[in-house]
């Protein structure tokens, strides 16, 4: 079999090529060298951002924590107070109800005091009355009333009403009370009705306001008790 050899321009035109490819795959090499150091610089690139990104995920728990620690202290502080504040409206009740307590006491040791007294006050003023009736109480159409003590006679009646410490409140109640009582207890209708204030202590402010409204103003004076209104005072008469 007859093998026919290159020639030498087949030879050359080969190393040519050959040469060529070389350069090409040399290029190729190159290029991927490149993409391999731009990917492996992408990847410490990538590995420092999800180190910073994890670590900033860790501050950002921390926080959150520590944000959580502080609400549960706040709201630990808030039962805390809270339950302070529910102790001392308790303790204040408590209080509110023994000083209710002892006023109401201290009511009914003056209206003992003005009781054995009254029919002298009274007629140290030109009222002849005899009779003295404690805690008089009536309820007529859904409406009450209640006096502390009525003093009277075959024609007059005085409504007094006794307190530890009168207050402005104390004589608008008891002018309401003195406006219904011949409504309330019809067996005075006829009679001519004046009310009376009676306390322990008596503001100035007080007496004034009662004596302006046509009120006596019984008040104790060393071991006894007087009415402070004057000569010129003139009674309402309901």
């Amino acid at each position: 079999m007859n093998t026919e050899q290159p020639s030498y321009d087949d030879i050359l035109r080969l190393f040519h090529e050959s040469s060529a490819l070389l350069k090409e795959v040399s290029l190729i090499q190159k290029e991927v060298s490149l993409i391999q150091k731009e990917v492996s610089v992408s990847q410490k690139e990538l590995s420092v951002s999800q180190k910073e990104t994890d670590r900033k995920f860790q501050d950002t728990d921390k926080k959150f924590q520590d944000t959580d620690k502080k609400f549960q202290d706040t709201d630990k502080k808030f039962q805390d107070t809270d339950k302070k504040f529910q102790d001392t409206r308790k303790e204040i009740k408590a209080v509110n109800e023994s000083i209710g307590r002892l006023g109401n006491r201290l009511g009914d040791f003056v209206e003992e005091m003005v009781r054995p007294a009254a029919v002298r006050l009274f007629r140290e003023q030109g009222i002849d009355v005899h009779e003295v009736h404690r805690s008089v109480e009536a309820s007529r159409d859904s409406d009450d009333i209640e006096i502390d003590l009525l003093v009277v006679n075959s024609t007059d009646v005085v409504a007094v009403e006794c307190k530890s410490l009168l207050s402005i409140d104390d004589v608008n109640q008891h002018l309401t009370s003195l406006n219904k009582l011949k409504k309330m207890l019809p067996t005075y209708a006829e009679k001519k009705v004046m009310g009376a204030v009676a306390a322990m202590v008596i503001p100035d402010h007080v007496g004034r306001y009662a004596y302006k409204q046509g009120l006596f103003v019984i008040a104790q004076s060393g071991d006894h008790l007087l009415i402070r209104n004057d000569a010129k005072f003139q009674p309402k008469i309901w």
